[in-house]
């Protein structure tokens, strides 16, 4: 383990886990150099959750690593709620809530009547549950951070996956268009064209029906011929949208189509929609941990993202900002 930082007091901080991410955390507390507390979250014969924490939290400052991600969705919001409720009556000075992935964060308008708004009623849920503020990653609806009447800091993966695509040497040393599988990841592929070292261009896939009943068509706004794309999206579920995204880049005649996610949620067929896709490489974060079929196809790759989680844990620890690890953020606004 690497030795404490200088800002960071080990007396004074506790970073726990439950089963949803522990491998994320564990990273975290070797770059902040401090040991990852003991806890014990687990179930009782008729599935209750329960939490068990071994180490004093009175007076301290507590940072909870839990995604609600699959393939237990429920069962990891709830271990994070108890876990709250935990620390809360232990009497910890400040807790923070570090959710890497944000479950339920699709349901956060009324789509139709009578429908409910559930990224909201979790937000309460965690308020509720004794959080003091909320560490979270691309959130998938920014407004959601309005869902909290407490502070919610939403990283960004994309200079991470940047700085790790230059590094495999995939760009061919040819011209580079980030493209957005729909219309509304623009901000968010913008970004990524603003920060990549070659000055990139923009291109968006646009999806429409012809007509009652009849396929989807898919056109292309933004010249990409003879460039190497870069589909870029915050999270990966079915897969259905970037593959269908590859196949209309590679028939309008680009070199290569890389991907890129943060939140590699991969349901149903989406890997074996990757492995006979198009797609030449897909970087994801680990956010959400790849299960085994996803780590058997050779063009998914994850990248750690538990440097970028610990700078921003020291930066609240110890009272810095945490908007400072990010300088081209305005960018996306």
């Amino acid at each position: 383990m690497n030795a404490a930082r200088p800002h960071i007091n080990p007396d004074l901080i506790r970073v726990f886990t439950g089963n949803a991410n522990p491998e994320l955390a564990k990273r975290i507390c070797e770059l902040l150099g401090v040991p990852l507390s003991r806890t014990d979250a687990r179930k009782f014969a008729d599935g209750e959750v329960d939490v068990t924490i071994h180490e004093t939290v009175r007076g301290k400052d507590v940072f909870l690593v839990q995604p609600t991600c699959g393939p237990s969705i429920n069962d990891n919001l709830m271990e994070l709620l108890v876990m709250l409720d935990a620390a809360k009556r232990a009497s910890a000075e400040r807790i923070t809530a570090v959710i890497p992935y944000y479950g339920y964060a699709r349901q956060d308008r009324k789509v139709s009547p009578r429908a409910p708004i559930t990224a909201k009623l979790v937000a309460n849920l965690i308020q509720t549950a004794g959080a003091h503020r909320v560490l979270t990653m691309d959130l998938h609806a920014g407004q959601i951070q309005g869902f909290f009447d407490i502070p919610v800091d939403n990283l960004y993966a994309t200079g991470t996956l940047c700085r790790h695509l230059e590094s495999l040497d995939v760009l061919d040393g040819a011209e580079v268009v980030v493209v957005s599988p729909d219309a509304g990841g623009v901000r968010r592929a913008r970004y990524m064209a603003h920060i990549l070292e070659k000055s990139a261009s923009l291109a968006i896939i646009d999806k429409r029906r012809a007509g009652p009943g009849k396929i989807e068509e898919v056109r292309i706004i933004g010249e990409v011929t003879d460039k190497v794309a870069v589909l870029v999206d915050d999270m990966i579920d079915s897969a259905g949208t970037i593959v269908a995204a590859a196949g209309a880049l590679q028939q309008a005649g680009v070199k290569r189509v890389l991907a890129v996610g943060t939140h590699a949620v991969f349901s149903g067929p989406a890997v074996e929609r990757i492995r006979n896709s198009g797609i030449d490489l897909m970087l994801v974060t680990d956010t959400i941990p790849l299960g085994e079929p996803a780590r058997a196809v050779p063009s998914i790759q994850a990248v750690s993202i538990a440097r970028l989680f610990a700078d921003a844990i020291e930066n609240i620890h110890c009272g810095g900002s945490v908007s400072s690890l990010f300088t081209d953020v305005e960018v996306i606004n």
